[in-house]
Parts: structure tokens; sequence; C-alpha cells
């Protein structure tokens, strides 16, 4: 049916005035005066809702009545010049397009983001998702524009993989088999499975990402990826979205400067095209989150050695850590947020990581200690970026799946680029939705993902 989003009428307030149109919504909610009752509505097109006047000497009808907080509408009507809301509607007719019950669990009042998410189906209409997911689809569309405008191949890596990227181990298993207790071996069991061996959920598109560099030179991909790890923390969930860009002829010190690139383009464009979703945030999760967006599109990002980061911790006064900074040991979360909330006060790279610590596909420094990685750690998340050159020796990069115990036959196509034509690339990862976090000031990884996948729950 034909009607105008509310979004274009708030922006073209001249044009719309004194004509009359057609708009459809969700009633969000009414209240009632002495000659004229007020109606609000939203499209999902912004924040802002309609405001719909209903005069009671033209128009016979019960508001609250024929008006239900959650039902579907169509109105017809003039849209008018008002001081408070810039514009408004004067009804002439209306039409119920979808009737809503008593029983509706969103009424009019502020819903604890904990009682939200027992219903993710019904949440997503709330004023705070729905500017999550603006926000969110704000991010994307800047990903894309910021990579396709700088030469890089938008690339799809597959979902199904034979191998675990990051040789963790936390992977989910993909199979068509029932249980078989007559399998002599796991070889058995997998020979009789869909692809006959093991299959896994991806947990990273990088080694595929890998292959395309070496013949595209720049590619990114942008896709969900997949994580077994019992975690319930705020920052963790089983199913989350990675950007993952792979630049041939790119050494550290070159994708640093790409992520730092990255990261205030991105920024700037949610600031400059959602900046009612950033006041809404502002207003009721971080206070100063715009203050915070725009330092950091105005700031250079403080780079530091691990090494260095492990002894500014260990001086630091009245941390009380509850796990004590050493080196060899990852940054925990503590770490992570001292370092850009308390002494730099902005987005920190911390470089080149014991190797023990790191996968094996990172680039072995000179020193034989450490490996030429970095994570970009951002305050009030900590870390959002992980990123390193990767090892482009093939007998290097064998030794190090050899010291960690893998099938290093079941990754022959990744070594066999080193074998032909090897050049010097790295890559990055960011988590897309603690990006999200960060961007919108929303403390919880639950609230920024439509349908959040986490241990024990599968809405």
């Amino acid at each position: 049916m034909k009607h105008v989003d509310i979004k274009k009428i708030f922006a073209n307030v001249d044009e719309y005035v004194g004509k009359t149109i057609d708009v459809c919504g969700w009633v969000r909610t009414t209240r009632d005066s002495k000659n004229v009752s007020f109606v609000e509505i939203n499209d999902g097109s912004c924040t802002n809702n309609l405001q719909i006047v209903v005069d009671k000497e033209t128009m016979d009808i019960k508001v609250n009545t024929a008006f239900v907080i959650g039902c579907g509408v169509k109105v017809t009507g003039v849209i008018v010049a008002s001081e408070m809301n810039k514009c408004e509607m004067q009804m002439a007719s209306y039409q119920i397009l979808g009737e809503c019950p008593a029983d509706y669990p969103l009424q009019k009042k502020r819903h604890s983001l904990e009682f939200l998410r027992t219903m993710p189906h019904l949440r997503v209409r709330t004023n705070t998702i729905m500017n999550v997911q603006r926000v969110r689809s704000a991010l994307a569309a800047a990903s894309h524009l910021y990579f396709q405008s700088n030469g890089y191949t938008y690339v799809h890596t597959p979902l199904i993989t034979g191998n675990d990227c990051e040789g963790g181990g936390e992977v989910f298993r993909v199979t068509t088999q029932p249980w078989n207790a007559a399998a002599k071996t796991e070889e058995d069991y997998f020979a009789e499975d869909f692809f006959g061996k093991k299959a896994f959920l991806t947990v990273s598109g990088q080694l595929e990402g890998e292959v395309a560099a070496m013949a595209l030179g720049k590619i990114y991909t942008f896709g969900p990826v997949f994580r077994a790890e019992n975690s319930n923390t705020s920052r963790h969930v089983s199913e989350f979205w990675q950007v993952e860009p792979e630049v041939a002829f790119a050494e550290l010190p070159d994708i640093i400067e790409i992520i730092e690139e990255y990261i205030k383009f991105i920024v700037g464009y949610v600031l400059e095209n959602c900046s009612t979703e950033i006041d809404f945030f502002e207003r009721f999760f971080e206070k100063g989150l715009r203050q915070k967006l725009e330092l950091l599109t105005n700031s250079d990002f403080q780079v530091i050695e691990y090494t260095d980061a492990i002894e500014l911790l260990k001086k630091a006064e009245g941390a009380n850590f509850a796990f004590a900074p050493e080196w060899g040991a990852e940054l925990q979360s503590e770490h992570e947020r001292w370092l850009t909330e308390q002494i730099f006060k902005k987005p920190v790279f911390v470089i080149n990581y014991p190797k023990d610590i790191k996968s094996f596909y990172m680039k072995q420094n000179d020193d034989g200690k450490t490996v030429a990685a970095t994570d970009l750690l951002v305050p009030g998340i900590g870390e959002l970026v992980g990123c390193s050159e990767r090892e482009a020796n093939y007998d290097k990069l064998v030794a190090a799946m050899e010291a960690r115990g893998m099938d290093v036959s079941a990754y022959s196509q990744y070594l066999d680029l080193r074998k032909y034509g090897s050049v010097p690339h790295s890559g990055f990862g960011i988590g897309f939705d603690r990006l999200v976090m960060y961007v919108t000031g929303v403390s919880n990884i639950r609230d920024v993902l439509l349908y959040p996948r986490t241990p024990k729950e599968l809405k």
C-alpha cells in the first residue's frame, strides 16, 4: 500500500506541511484531552514517533478503544507544523490493519533489558532495540562503503569447514549421523557422514580469505562465525559477526594504519547519519557518548609493545587486579580497560605478543619469543580487533603447527600458499557486535543481536 515513511516526513517537513498523505505504523501511545485526542505511531524508519491529532468534534471515536497500543494502522491526514514535534498530522480517516489484544507484553512503560531478552521476537519493537538495529545497519553499510571505495573485493567464505582456524578446538561439529555404537574408530564414524570427514561451523573466514588475497590482493569478508565457548559474560556469544580483511603486500604497521582509518571512517559515518539514535543512547545508556565517539575520530590511537604494557600494569597504583599482570600471560579484561580508560584514555594497539599465547598463523619475530600481532583495545569494551601479519615462511608455519600438536596434513591447501609465490600479507578480524556495543553504549552483547545465541539458550 502506498504511504510515506515517517523518517521522510521529519527530514522534509517544509515539503509535507499542508499536504494530505497516508502513513502506516504501530501505535505507541495514546492520550486524551477535552477537545482532541493524540495518538503516536512509529513505522520503524526512525526514532521519532509521528503524533496524530484527532479532533473530537469532527471524529466520533474513542481513541483508547480504537487505537490499542501495538496495533497496526494506516492513517490519512494533513501534515501541520508543530513547535514541539516539528510536525504532526491532523487525522481525516484511519484503518486498523492489525489488531493487538490486551495481553500485549510491551505496554507504555520502560522494560528492563533482562525482561526483553525473554521475548526476542517482540523486543525489537522497543526504542532501544530498534535504535540498536539502525546503528548496526549503518555500521554495516559504512564497512562495505569503506572497503569498496578502497579497492577491496568482497568475498564469501564458507560457513561449513573442515578446519579449526584458531586451533583452539572450540568448534561446533556439523553432522547428519545418529549415534553409531558399532563404529570402531572416529574415522569409521565420520566416513559415513555427509562429507565423509569431520565438519565444523567456521570460527573464522581468515584461512579462505588468505587464499583470495593471494590472487585478488585486497579482500574482506563479512559474516557470522561460531565458537563453542562455554562463556556467559556480557561480551561473549556463540554466534557473532566479524569483518575480516586480508591484504597482500602488507606488514604489521601497514595493517594497523588500515584498522585505524577504517574504525574512524565507520564511526564518523554513524555520527553523521544516526544523530537521533546517538542522542537516544547518550540519554539512556552512556552519558558523553557523542563526545567519546567524536574524540575517537579526531585522535591518534596509541601503540604500545606488549612488554611495555605489562610493565605499566605492574606499576599501576590502586588497580587491585584480580589477575596479576605477568609477561607471557593473556591480558585480562581488567588489564585492557585499565590501559584504555586509566592510562591512555583512548584506543590502544598492543603489539608483539608472546608467541605461545597467540595463534599458529602469526608471523614470528626475529627475537624468537614474540609474533607480529596486535589487539586493538577500546575503552568500555576491551579487545575490539585481533590482527597480525601472517607467517609467510613455509617451514616456520609448519613448525608452529607441530608445536601446537595440530594435524599439518589437514592444512595442506593453506600451506600451499607458502609454496607458490608467498608474499608478506596481513589481516584482521573485528568483532562487529562489540563494535555496535562501543558505538551505542549498550553494555551487553545479547542486546545488540536480534537473536543472541548463548550456552543453554536457543530461542
